[in-house]
């Protein structure tokens, strides 16, 4: 496997990935490609639920499409530790292929039904996607990168770009697509999943070091229980789970709040987003907020040498407390001169590229805490999602009764009190920042 950059990779392509070695830039494009199929399920989903009556199936209320959001998060919840574990003993190169599997296996069967049952079942099966992929791909990223600060940061921010765009992307597309074909874009996005199974399969080698007898000799569950209890991760827990969350109430409800309804509610007339868009145009506005969040994330990704990730996190969740703010007064802007929400969404702009550095900054000191455990990469970093699905079943449970009770104004109130959650525990975790990474007394590798 090669840890040195590809000095011959085409301009275009190192201008989007930087200095990375050759194989974080496949791990980097099947991550985008396999977060594109999520992002297109996900919309694609959202629209279907929307005119389901349309194709024969009931009437959908939001907080259907709340435990929906929380039954992926679910199983990506459960399952993560258990692939973390098992990409740790069989290669995280061969586990992360598992997830385009499961994924493709849902849009068939979300194709082919409008039962709310089954629904909530493909639902599952993209937690699956997640669980098997997500830990075994940043077990791989934290291998290649341990040692080099700054290849990490670049790595951490690249992974939540080829993340966030994957999933942009694939939720702009679901707009546009479900305009153009309906629910025909499910059979389409299989083919997604296929070329992400192509890319993990033939373009991610083996890690240095994977040999039969780590395989035999890792001891699983009681390692892992012993990490838990001996690891500073605990420290980050509170403040990742609480920024996941508030970003949770906005990957799915305030979508199908923004979604034009077939009938509109009167008791939400006096406020100026809801219910008030096509998915044509919400596609349109994720696309300039992701190219937003994009440059954030390229920006703070090469401050990790200059900031501590602490005080990354905190300029985010201040940053997303000027978003809510300034959405907030965009949303009762009716009747005001265009150039007032014009400044407000400008003040949004700038809060969404600050906030943007939250996540690779915390996926960084994950990434830091795995150093204390080399041999169980896959494991701790299965805490990425752990913390990712806590966060968002919490987030999408929560954002769907608060828009269920006051609509747009009740997400923007939901978001604000979770991003003051996240600030309580992050001076205690400053304090004990320089300690994580290094070595823990009484542990000792497998084997």
């Amino acid at each position: 496997m090669d840890i040195v950059p590809d000095q011959h990779r085409s301009g275009i392509i190192r201008r989007i990935v930087g200095d990375v070695p050759s194989s974080l830039v496949a791990v980097l494009l099947g991550t985008f490609t396999l977060r594109f199929s999520t992002g297109l399920t996900g919309g694609l989903l959202v629209n279907y639920l929307k005119d389901l009556p349309i194709h024969g199936g009931p009437v959908v209320e939001p907080y259907v499409v709340g435990v929906y959001a929380a039954l992926f998060y679910s199983a990506e919840l459960v399952m993560s530790t258990p692939f973390g574990l098992i990409s740790d003993r069989y290669g995280h190169h061969r586990v992360m292929q598992l997830g385009p599997l499961f994924g493709l296996v849902a849009v068939v069967v979300t194709f082919f039904t409008t039962h709310l049952v089954l629904l909530g079942g493909t639902r599952i099966l993209e937690g699956l996607s997640t669980a098997a992929s997500v830990p075994s791909i940043l077990g791989f990223v934290a291998v290649v990168t341990a040692g080099d600060e700054l290849l990490r940061g670049r790595a951490a921010a690249r992974f939540e770009g080829a993340t966030l765009a994957g999933l942009g992307a694939g939720i702009v597309a679901a707009g546009l697509i479900w305009h153009v074909i309906g629910p025909f874009g499910f059979l389409i996005n299989t083919a997604i999943y296929a070329l992400s199974f192509a890319i993990y399969r033939f373009g991610v080698p083996a890690e240095p070091g994977e040999t039969e007898s780590r395989r035999a000799s890792h001891p699983g569950m009681r390692r892992y229980g012993t990490i838990l209890r001996t690891s500073h991760v605990w420290l980050l827990a509170p403040t990742w789970i609480a920024i996941n969350a508030a970003l949770g109430l906005w990957t799915t409800n305030a979508i199908f709040q923004l979604l034009r309804p077939l009938k509109p509610d009167p008791k939400f007339a006096d406020q100026l987003l809801m219910g008030k868009f096509t998915s044509v145009a919400i596609s349109v506005g994720l696309a300039a907020g992701l190219i937003v969040f994009f440059l954030g994330l390229a920006f703070w990704g090469e401050r990790f040498r200059r900031y501590r990730r602490t005080t990354i996190i905190l300029f985010g969740v201040l940053g997303g407390a000027v978003v809510v703010a300034a959405a907030a007064l965009i949303n009762h802007s009716e009747g005001l001169p265009d150039i007032v929400r014009v400044v407000e969404s400008l003040v949004v702009v700038a809060g969404l590229f600050v906030l943007a550095g939250a996540t690779p900054a915390a996926l960084g000191m994950l990434a830091d805490v795995s150093e204390s455990f080399p041999s169980d990469r896959g494991a701790i970093m299965g805490l990425y999602s752990v913390f990712l699905a806590l966060g968002q079943i919490g987030g999408s449970l929560l954002g769907g009764f608060a828009s269920e009770m006051r609509g747009i104004d009740g997400i923007l109130v939901a978001t604000l009190v979770l991003l003051a959650v996240a600030l309580i525990p992050l001076r205690r975790l400053r304090a004990v920042e320089h300690l994580i990474g290094g070595p823990i007394e009484g542990m000792v590798a497998p084997g």
